[in-house]
C-alpha cells in the first residue's frame, strides 16, 4: 500500500507533470513573472469556469477577503456577520479593517453559519455577511441572500473552501458558489481543491464598479502608474502560480469528482457504525437525501471529509490514528469566539451550542484526489476497530 498522506499533491502532479513543467519554463524564458499573459488568461478562463463577470487574481486567500471588504468601503466600527466554526483567517481581516466580527452559530448536519442565527445578531450597524462555504458545502444562500436583501447587507462569500461547487435555488437556478453574493474569495494554497504551488487567491464579482476599486486596490491603489486614486496594497498572483493554475483548472470537476467517489466509499464503510456520523449533504439538485453524494449536482466538493465522533473518544481516535500511520485532521479545535485575540464580552457561551460540540468532536481523513480503495480500506478498519473498542 503507498504511504497514506492528508493530501497528496506529488500524486496529482504527476498526472499534469509535463504540461506544468513546459508551462513553468515558458514563463520563466519569458521573464514575465508579474501581470504576464499566464496571469490574464487564467483570470479570463476562470471566469467562463464560474460565470462571472470579473475575477480579480491576488497573492492569497486571506488577501483577498479583506480586499472584497475594503473595495465594499466598510468603514471602522461596521458589523460583519461571519461563522464561528471556521479557520481565522475569515475573522481576522474584518479586526484588521477595524471593522467589527459578529461570530454565530453553525448547523450541526453543513457545519454552515446558521441563518437563524444570523438573523438574530442583526443590529443597526451590521453591514456584511460572511458566508463560509466550509469543507466544500455551500452554505444556505437561499435563506442568507433573502436575509441580506430584507436588510440591505453586502454578502461576501468566503469560498476558499468551496471551489467548484454549486447551489441550487429554490426557483430552481444553479449558480457556482463564489458568483452568487456582491464580491467572493477564494484561496489558491496548494491543499485546496484548486491549488497552486505557493500561495494564491482571488476575488470575484459581477459588480463592474467593484472590480474597478478592487482592481485598483491589490496594485497600491494605481490605475495609471504612480497615480494612486485608491488607497491599496501589494497583492497580486504571479505568472508562474497562475501557470500552475491553468493547468490544473480544466481538471477541476474531475479532481472534485475524484473527491465525491472517495467520500463515497467514507460514508459506504461507515454506515451504521455506532459513535460515528458521517458528513450530509444538503440541497442535492437531483432529489436525493442527505446521505446521497451525487456528481450531477457539485453541492458538496469535499475539501475536506469530516467525521462526527460522539462518544468522547475523538482525541483518543487521534492518536490511533498517528500510531497507526494515518494522518488526520482537527478542523477546528478551539471556536473563535473563544481565541485570545477574538475574545469579547458580548460573547455567550449559550450562543454557540453546536460550535462547542462540534470542536469536541470533528476529526478529518484524508482527502484528496489521488485516494485509493486499498487506502480507504485500511483508514476506515483502522477507524472502526478503534470505536468499536
Amino acid at each position: 500500500m503507498k504511504k497514506i498522506q492528508m493530501v497528496d499533491l506529488k500524486g496529482q502532479y504527476e498526472q499534469i507533470k509535463e504540461q506544468v513543467n513546459s508551462s513553468v519554463l515558458d514563463v520563466i524564458n519569458s521573464t514575465a513573472f508579474i501581470n504576464g499573459p499566464e496571469v490574464h488568461s487564467f483570470q479570463k478562463e476562470l471566469e467562463e469556469y464560474l460565470d462571472v463577470k470579473h475575477v480579480i487574481p491576488c497573492a492569497n486567500g486571506t488577501d483577498a477577503l479583506q480586499i472584497a471588504m475594503m473595495g465594499l468601503g466598510l468603514q471602522p466600527g461596521d458589523e460583519v456577520i461571519t461563522a464561528d466554526f471556521t479557520f481565522a483567517a475569515t475573522v481576522e481581516v474584518i479586526a484588521l479593517l477595524q471593522l467589527t466580527p459578529i461570530l454565530v452559530d453553525v448547523e450541526p448536519d453543513s457545519f454552515n453559519i446558521d441563518p437563524e442565527a444570523i438573523k438574530k445578531a442583526i443590529t443597526p450597524k451590521t453591514k456584511a455577511i460572511v458566508p463560509v462555504h466550509l469543507f466544500g458545502q455551500a452554505a444556505n444562500m437561499d435563506e442568507i441572500m433573502a436575509i441580506a436583501n430584507q436588510h440591505d447587507l453586502y454578502v461576501i462569500e468566503d469560498n476558499a473552501q468551496g471551489i467548484g461547487s454549486s447551489y441550487k435555488f429554490s426557483n430552481g437556478t444553479t449558480t457556482k458558489t463564489g458568483a452568487i453574493g456582491q464580491v467572493a474569495s477564494t484561496s489558491f494554497f496548494p491543499s485546496k481543491n484548486l491549488g497552486c504551488y505557493g500561495d494564491g487567491g482571488a476575488i470575484f464579482t459581477n459588480d463592474d464598479d467593484l472590480a474597478h476599486t478592487i482592481r485598483g486596490i491589490v496594485n497600491h491603489g494605481m490605475y495609471k502608474r504612480y497615480h494612486h486614486d485608491v488607497v491599496g496594497v501589494n497583492s497580486r498572483l504571479d505568472s508562474i502560480q497562475a501557470t500552475i493554475l491553468r493547468a490544473k483548472l480544466p481538471n477541476l470537476d474531475h479532481y472534485n469528482n475524484a473527491r465525491r467517489a472517495a467520500a463515497r466509499k467514507y460514508n459506504k464503510a461507515f454506515e451504521g457504525v455506532e459513535n460515528i456520523i458521517t458528513p450530509k449533504v444538503k440541497g442535492n439538485s437531483c432529489g436525493t437525501d442527505e446521505n446521497t453524494i451525487c456528481d450531477t449536482c457539485n453541492c458538496h466538493v469535499f475539501h475536506q471529509y469530516t467525521l462526527r465522533i460522539t462518544n468522547d473518544k475523538r482525541d483518543q481516535l487521534v492518536q490511533h490514528l498517528n500510531d497507526n500511520g494515518v494522518p488526520c485532521g482537527v478542523y477546528y479545535p478551539i471556536p473563535l469566539h473563544s481565541q485570545k485575540a477574538y475574545q469579547d464580552t458580548r460573547y455567550n457561551e449559550a450562543d454557540f451550542p453546536i460550535t462547542n460540540q462540534l470542536v469536541k468532536e470533528v476529526i478529518s481523513l484524508p482527502m484528496h484526489t489521488e485516494l485509493d480503495d486499498e487506502q480507504i480500506e485500511f483508514i476506515t478498519k483502522t477507524i472502526k476497530d478503534f470505536v468499536s473498542q
